[in-house]
């Protein structure tokens, strides 16, 4: 049987289109963008094409493009060269409980560094309160960092909201839309986002391809130093190929947002009704009217999300769960502890994100497979019904 690809924040195929405009780059345009000649002259015309294209996805100019390797090391450059560049200013970061780990760990090496964080609470749905980020903002606050939604539990956060109390206070805000970037429509001035973070891959573009925009007059302070490489922000050599192909699945993201986003949301409603119908004790997770239109999460008790999806994996269903595994103990993650969910429960979270190759088909294939691998797990654990 075909495989069926149910984790597309994780691995997302790469589109005809994108492939075509990365070929160049790994074959005869071997040119650096920085270069006085020939070669370089085209590798920096795809360099700023690609620049507009990924700007004009999020209402942004392309002056305020900067292209990095992956969506975590625009949220490392974010977070950790806003800080540093605007210390003097104060020392306070106001941060979601429900972020990625690559803006978590950023705000606890700050916190090493001397800042300090504060962390709103979220409610049930994985929801922060813009009346308590209001409270909290100080006059040392120099930044709020707010996921514009959730790749665990697929929560929309009410960007909109945040960035109008940021901009009000003369805070900075900044938000990481990898998961929501080319299927919500995103608008940076009309949202008074001051940094927002991307990844190609989630977009149908190359692994390790991502784009911080950063608001003209916002300064941050490089991580990776050593050339004058994207406003000397990210020194090393352009990697052409990377950025071309991102640049292409930007502009094909920004063409078709709203036919995608229309074709992954049926799916997913169907994914949604047909798992809380056939597998009792399952709890949705995650807004269920404000969530990202491909994303479906469940908390499945009595048995643990990663024997769930090693089953499902037998039938060639591929998904991930919210939990993580240590050395020495599970856990449950951060962003279910947020919410309050059960721990133990919370051990059976699974997380699934459609894409656009996706099928009704493939959502049959896999309503069919998830009860019966329920069943047979529930039958072993010594949590579940007798």
């Amino acid at each position: 049987m075909k495989p069926v690809n149910f984790d597309h924040l994780a691995c997302s195929p790469l589109l005809p289109e994108v492939r075509e405009a990365m070929l160049p780059f790994l074959s005869e345009n071997i040119g650096n963008p920085l270069s006085r000649h020939l070669f370089g002259e085209k590798a920096h015309d795809a360099l700023e094409e690609a620049r507009n294209n990924t700007a004009a996805l999020i209402g942004a100019s392309a002056d305020e493009i900067i292209f990095t390797g992956s969506g975590s090391e625009s949220n490392n450059l974010a977070v950790k060269g806003f800080a540093l560049a605007n210390a003097k200013k104060g020392r306070h970061i106001i941060a979601s409980p429900v972020e990625h780990h690559s803006v978590l760990h950023p705000l606890k090496r700050l916190e090493k560094e001397g800042f300090e964080i504060t962390y709103l609470k979220a409610d049930r749905n994985g929801k922060v309160s813009p009346e308590e980020l209001s409270l909290l903002i100080r006059p040392d606050t120099i930044l709020i960092t707010a996921t514009s939604a959730s790749g665990e539990i697929g929560t929309i956060e009410p960007s909109g909201e945040i960035g109008r109390i940021a901009r009000s206070k003369g805070v900075a805000f900044h938000t990481d839309s990898v998961a929501a970037a080319g299927l919500l429509e995103i608008d940076v001035n009309r949202m008074n986002i001051d940094l927002l973070s991307l990844a190609g891959n989630v977009l149908y573009g190359p692994q390790g391809s991502g784009a911080l925009y950063i608001k003209k007059g916002v300064r941050i302070a490089p991580l990776i130093e050593g050339g004058i490489q994207e406003k000397g922000l990210r020194a090393g050599s352009h990697n052409m190929a990377a950025i071309a192909g991102m640049g292409a699945a930007a502009r094909l993201a920004k063409e078709k947002l709203s036919e995608r986003s229309a074709f992954v949301r049926s799916l997913r409603d169907k994914m949604i009704s047909g798992v809380l119908k056939s597998v009792p004790d399952t709890v949705l997770t995650g807004d269920p009217v404000d969530r990202l239109p491909n994303h479906a999460s469940f908390l499945i008790k009595y048995i643990e999300g990663e024997s769930i999806l090693i089953d499902l994996s037998f039938s060639g269903i591929a998904g991930t769960s919210g939990s993580t595994c240590s050395s020495e103990a599970l856990k449950v993650s951060h962003v279910l502890s947020a919410i309050c969910a059960d721990p133990v429960f919370a051990q059976g979270s699974v997380v699934f994100t459609l894409g656009i190759d996706n099928t009704e088909e493939e959502v049959d294939i896999f309503l069919k497979a998830l009860p019966q691998a329920v069943e047979r797990l529930r039958k072993m654990s010594p949590l579940g019904q007798k």
